[in-house]
């Protein structure tokens, strides 16, 4: 028997900005060891959507409260079809298990052919702070593998962090999209 979904993911919109905005100054506690608190942001991240970049809202469906967002940034089409996924979980949903819902989503949504409505990707990476327990948990809870280790990957919190590298292709996917 398939249990009902929590959660759906969609592209952000304009009235999103504030909503957003409310989850992030909410979560700051929570998202600020890993990642930049940026409530502000959403106005620029909707200008940058394209075809290198593409963010997905991860809403509760009972609610329409914000669950989390992920970006599927750094896009790489020809024979790479790759992108780099990077996620925040917000108050009060995190820990609740719809992130993990809602990025099933959005993986099943990156391998579905474009011709499908999908990305059209072969790939995914996720990099995540070797101490962010919870969120190397979430990559495992997807199927995402261990790839290796970048020492000072990405500036965050004024210093260069080191990262674990995790990546997933199509053939791997549970339920793999052709």
């Amino acid at each position: 028997m398939m249990s009902r979904m929590r959660v759906t993911i969609r592209s952000p919109r304009p009235d999103d900005v504030v909503p957003y905005a409310e989850a992030v100054r909410r979560s700051a506690a929570h998202i600020g060891r890993w990642n930049p608190v940026e409530p502000d942001g959403m106005p620029d991240l909707l200008s940058r959507q394209g075809t290198g970049l593409r963010t997905f809202l991860i809403v509760d469906t009972e609610t329409g409260g914000l669950v989390g967002k992920c970006n599927v940034a750094n896009i790489v089409m020809a024979r790479f079809c790759n992108g780099v996924i990077g996620y925040d979980s917000y108050q009060p949903f995190a820990g609740t298990g719809r992130m993990t819902e809602g990025m099933r989503l959005v993986v099943e949504r990156c391998f579905t052919p474009a011709d499908r409505g999908g990305l059209g990707l072969h790939r995914l990476e996720i990099n995540v702070q070797p101490d962010n327990e919870r969120s190397i948990a979430l990559a495992r809870r997807l199927g995402f593998r261990h790839e290796g280790f970048t020492p000072r990957m990405l500036f965050l919190q004024d210093a260069w962090r080191d990262h674990e590298r995790f990546a997933l292709t199509a053939e791997e996917w549970p339920t793999p999209v052709r």
